[in-house]
């Protein structure tokens, strides 16, 4: 009988995910695709994961339902590029990211959902972590020198998401330095690849009678 694959579960266009079929591409591990609508969740998703956010893997008994802990439980597995041979200063980075860059990306990118937003506010906020961003690849065409690494693939799905916003906004900035980053990102084999659409899943014959648990 053959081994069981690792499931992802994922949505194309979420950051979050793609940060993590990201790492899993790197580390070339061979895993099973679900796909899914976010407004359409499947109960054998729910089940795994009741909390009903993307990226998760389930492998055998363990779920990881975290990206950043997606993408280090891949490159352990295996790291071909050394995407993990990154000093602490990377990881800080990614920490400024995830936690005040992204509360000011989603009140920028969500102002009309969000009762006090101050979207012009909110996009200078975020405009200085891209600010050091720039600054550190003034010298290098990546964040920690000429290669790829972790704190890179963290973070451009975000920078991503913020640039398309207003992408003309975005371009017309004294970023030349993220903007030639970004633009390398989103035009590299590797996103492009990730990026490729899949069929959105469907639960096997067998597999129908799988809900997700009930809710109050």
């Amino acid at each position: 009988m053959n081994e069981a694959l690792p499931i992802l579960w994922s949505f194309r266009r979420c950051p979050y995910a793609m940060r993590a079929r990201l790492a899993l591409a790197s580390s070339g591990i061979r895993y099973e695709h679900r796909e899914i609508l976010l407004r359409d969740k499947p109960g054998a998703f729910l089940t795994s994961s009741p909390k009903g956010t993307v990226p998760v893997v389930v492998d055998g008994d363990d779920v990881i339902e975290e990206s950043l802990d997606i993408m280090q439980w891949a490159l352990a597995q295996n790291d071909p590029e050394n995407w993990l041979d990154v000093p602490q200063a990377a990881h800080d980075l990614i920490v400024t990211c995830d936690g005040p860059f992204k509360t000011s990306l989603d009140r920028y990118k969500y102002s009309s959902r969000i009762a006090d937003a101050k979207p012009e506010t909110d996009r200078d906020d975020a405009g200085k972590f891209l600010t050091l961003l720039d600054t550190l690849l003034c010298d290098r065409r990546y964040l920690n020198g000429h290669q790829v690494r972790l704190h890179d693939m963290a973070i451009a799905t975000f920078v991503r998401q913020f640039a398309h916003v207003d992408l003309d906004w975005f371009n017309a900035q004294p970023w030349p330095n993220l903007i030639r980053w970004l633009d390398d990102f989103k035009s590299s084999d590797r996103f492009l690849s990730i990026m490729q659409k899949h069929a959105i899943w469907k639960p096997a014959p067998d597999e129908s009678c799988a809900t997700a648990p009930e809710t109050s």
